[in-house]
């Protein structure tokens, strides 16, 4: 090997090297800036705030999100008190600036203004916090070591109408659900008395005849109601309505006999998803009630089916069908007496998935009528 040689595999060797080390230093550069990592951090720690809060002012929320409002503030110690003064939770050490809290947090109550409290060597913002419906929902109290200046008290000002967003979410989240249990309610009353009675005149024509078939009757209508009257809960999972669904069915096929054709088409990967519960009975009540009473005789196909990330689910008889515009008004419960229940499941889908997820009805007089739905396979917040 020359001497030239040499030289220029060195060379080469050091511009390697050198490259490597460049690449080197640019893959370890920081990814995010010090402003960056603070807003994150910032970000991160209300988020953890929220969550206890969200499940209402109580105890155990106040002292879950207490460390969090602390890191907010930057404050020494904070102490959360009800919308009476009482003293709900302290995070820090603030022994001395919580025997007479209550009083103080009482004053920033009565007048809806923050009330500052200077000690030797410490200062206590006490922020009331409010909310446009409820008035004073709580009081933050935030301990500082030093006089606070015009910075602390912005922020005293800001994390507290922060609480105060997600405690009236909290209580928009409660109306809610207290709604949803009502609708519920709404809807157990509104199975058919009809249904029921039929039903047991159906199990006392088997009492002589069938003594056997009678009782396997009687059990299902037990369960029947023992599900639909159920106090566990808003939703379910499609494979409990769709057993429910059975067991009334099998009370109507005792009833008509051949005359009720049922076809079920379901997907085994449908069957744990979400669903409001008693999203289906109406449904198939209906179909039942205008697809074959009123004839006779008739079919009823039941669909539940895989939608890439959505259950798509449909119930459809053959039977007198409907005038669509009795459902072009937007309000499906106009045909009450018609069609039983099915504005309080489009209403509970809508609330529960948003407005994509209501109901859609296919119908036309002597045409029959499809009632269909999409829910989604997974949705957070909503489980059985």
């Amino acid at each position: 090997m020359t001497a030239t040689t040499t030289v220029v595999l060195v060379a080469i060797v050091a511009m390697v090297v050198a490259a490597v080390v460049v690449i080197t230093r640019r893959g370890t550069r920081p990814l995010t800036t010090p402003t960056e990592r603070a807003v994150h951090a910032a970000l991160s720690t209300a988020s953890s705030a929220a969550r206890p809060l969200r499940r209402g002012l109580d105890a155990d929320s106040a002292a879950d999100a207490a460390p969090h409002l602390r890191t907010l503030t930057g404050a020494h110690a904070v102490v959360v008190a009800g919308p009476d003064g009482t003293v709900l939770a302290v995070n820090g050490p603030a022994d001395e600036e919580t025997v007479d809290f209550p009083t103080t947090a009482r004053r920033a109550i009565d007048t809806e203004r923050r009330v500052l409290v200077r000690r030797a060597t410490r200062s206590v913002v006490v922020q009331p916090v409010l909310t446009e419906s409820a008035g004073v929902v709580c009081v933050l109290g935030v301990v500082t070591a030093a006089e606070p200046g015009p910075g602390l008290l912005g922020v005293c000002t800001e994390v507290a109408r922060y609480v105060g967003e997600q405690l009236e979410l909290a209580e928009l989240d409660a109306g809610r659900a207290r709604l949803d249990r009502a609708e519920v309610r709404a809807l157990r009353a509104q199975i058919s008395p009809h249904f029921i009675y039929n039903a047991l005149t159906t199990v006392a024509s088997f009492v002589r005849t069938d003594p056997d078939r009678a009782r396997e009757l009687v059990l299902e209508f037990a369960d029947f109601t023992r599900y639909s009257f159920r106090s566990a809960g808003e939703y379910t999972v499609l494979a409990d309505e769709l057993r429910n669904i059975d067991r009334y069915l099998t009370l109507e096929r005792a009833r008509f006999g051949d005359s009720l054709d049922v076809t079920l088409q379901i997907a085994p990967e449908v069957l744990g998803v979400v669903v409001p519960f008693l999203a289906l009975q109406p449904l198939v009540e209906n179909a039942v009630r205008h697809g074959v009473a009123g004839r006779g005789r008739g079919r009823i196909t039941i669909v539940a089916a895989d939608a890439g990330t959505d259950a798509a689910i449909s119930v459809e008889d053959d039977g007198v069908g409907m005038d669509p515009e009795l459902l072009r008004t937007g309000d499906l419960g106009a045909a009450d007496g018609v069609h039983v229940g099915l504005s309080n499941v489009d209403d509970r889908l809508r609330a529960a998935f948003g407005n994509d997820y209501g109901l859609v009805v296919e119908t036309a007089p002597d045409a029959g009528t499809k009632v269909s739905m999409r829910v989604p396979k997974f949705r957070p917040g909503v489980r059985a």
